[in-house]
C-alpha cells in the first residue's frame, strides 16, 4: 500500500506527538486512525467530518461498524476545536482508557450494578466509577452515545477505578435493562420525583442502581423500565444534588448494608 507525501508527513508528525507528549488524547487523521482501528488500538469513538465522502472515509466507517465503534458527525470546526488545532483531515478518534466488557461479563446471580443514563461530564463519569469501585459494586453501564465515554479524562478522575471496575457500553439503556430483568434483577430509579427515600428500601441480591444525566435526571423511558423510583430527601432549597454525589451517597448507604462487606 503506497500513501501520498503529505500522509506520511502527517502520519510521522503524529507518532512523534504520542512519542513526546504522553498526556495526547485524541488520533487526528485519516492514515493515524485508520492504522489504530485495522491494529484493534481500543477506540472510544469516531469524529467524521459532516457531509464527508470517499473510498477511505468509507473504510473507516466500516471498520468502526465492524469493531461497534460509535461515530459522531460533527461539523470540521467543531473537530478543530476538539483537536486543538492538530490536523485532522476530518477525522478523529478518541482512545478508550479500557477494554470493552459485555453484558454478560457482569451479570451474576447477586450483587449491585450501576447503570448511566446519559452522564456527559467525563468527571462526574470518573468520580462514579470511582466511587463504585470503592463500595463494592460489581459494575457499571453506561450507553454508546448520547454521554461520556471512557477516555483519559475520565480514568484519571477514577483514580485507577477504571482499570479494576468492569464498565460496558450499551447501544440502548432500556434493552440493557429489560435483559437484567429477565436474568433476574430488580431496578432501582434515583429520581427527585421518587416516593420511597432511598435508606428505607431492601435492595434485593441483584439490584440495579440507575442514575439519569446531568440536568435531565432519568428519562422518562428509562423511568418506566424501574420497579422502584427512589429519592435523596433534601433539607435545602435546591432540588437536586450533583449525580457523582447522588451516586456515592446511595452506593455507600447500600455498602453498608451488606453484612460480608461490613467492615
Amino acid at each position: 500500500m503506497f500513501y501520498s507525501s503529505s500522509e506520511l508527513i502527517h502520519f510521522i508528525r503524529f507518532v512523534l506527538r504520542l512519542r513526546y507528549n504522553n498526556s495526547v488524547a485524541f488520533i487526528a487523521g485519516i492514515h493515524p486512525v485508520r492504522e489504530a482501528l485495522r491494529a484493534g488500538q481500543p477506540v472510544d469513538r469516531v469524529h467524521l467530518v459532516k457531509g464527508a465522502a470517499g473510498p477511505r472515509l468509507q473504510e473507516i466507517i466500516d471498520l468502526c461498524r465492524d469493531a461497534r465503534i460509535p461515530i459522531r458527525f460533527d461539523t470540521r470546526d467543531a473537530l478543530s476545536r476538539l483537536v486543538k488545532g492538530l490536523p485532522h483531515q476530518g477525522v478523529v478518534a478518541v482512545p478508550s482508557s479500557q477494554k470493552t466488557y459485555s453484558l454478560d461479563d457482569v451479570i451474576s446471580t447477586s450483587g449491585l450494578l450501576l447503570v448511566l443514563d446519559g452522564v456527559e461530564d467525563p468527571h462526574n463519569l470518573g468520580a462514579i466509577i470511582r466511587s463504585a469501585h470503592a463500595a463494592g459494586a460489581a459494575g457499571v453501564i453506561i450507553p454508546e452515545r448520547r454521554a461520556a465515554g471512557l477516555t483519559e479524562t475520565v480514568a484519571k478522575s477514577a483514580a485507577g477505578a477504571l482499570a479494576l471496575l468492569p464498565v460496558v457500553r450499551v447501544p440502548n439503556v432500556n434493552r440493557a435493562l429489560e435483559t437484567l430483568k429477565e436474568r433476574g434483577y430488580w431496578i432501582y430509579g434515583l429520581d427527585e420525583r421518587g416516593k420511597e427515600i432511598y435508606h428505607d428500601v431492601n435492595f434485593s441480591s441483584a439490584s440495579v442502581l440507575v442514575l439519569g444525566g446531568e440536568g435531565h435526571g432519568l428519562h422518562e423511558h428509562t423511568r418506566h423500565h424501574c420497579d422502584f423510583l427512589i429519592r435523596i430527601p433534601m433539607a435545602g432549597q435546591i432540588a437536586s444534588l450533583n449525580v457523582s454525589v447522588a451516586a456515592g451517597i446511595v452506593l455507600f448507604d447500600w455498602r453498608r448494608r451488606q453484612p460480608a462487606r461490613t467492615e
